[in-house]
């Protein structure tokens, strides 16, 4: 097993590990309760971390964690009503209209 990277919190670890498992590449959140020990221990020291279980897939799952850090945002204006949307929405908040194609 070898740690892959830090997460900055426990919901996005298990995000990553979750979409790492999905792309074929084993993963566990380690050190996932350990937020609650921050001030006796260093902050830097109690983040959860994503280990791998194949020390083969280490090149792919940086490159798969890396390319989700690089989704491209939208950004658009809803023809409903007129609403400036960004991020990755694919719907209006203001009204609930699909993003256009």
């Amino acid at each position: 097993m070898r740690r892959l990277t830090r997460a900055p919190n426990a919901a996005i670890a298990q995000l990553w590990a979750d979409l790492l498992c999905e792309a074929g590449y084993p993963a566990t959140v380690e050190r996932r309760f350990l937020s609650s020990v921050a001030g006796e221990l260093p902050p830097d020291q109690c983040l959860p971390e994503i280990w791998l279980r194949h020390d083969e897939h280490v090149a792919e799952a940086r490159r798969l964690l890396d390319d989700l850090a690089r989704v491209p945002q939208r950004r658009w204006t809803c023809a409903a009503c007129g609403e400036l949307v960004e991020g990755g929405f694919e719907q209006c908040w203001a009204c609930g209209a699909a993003m256009p194609a």
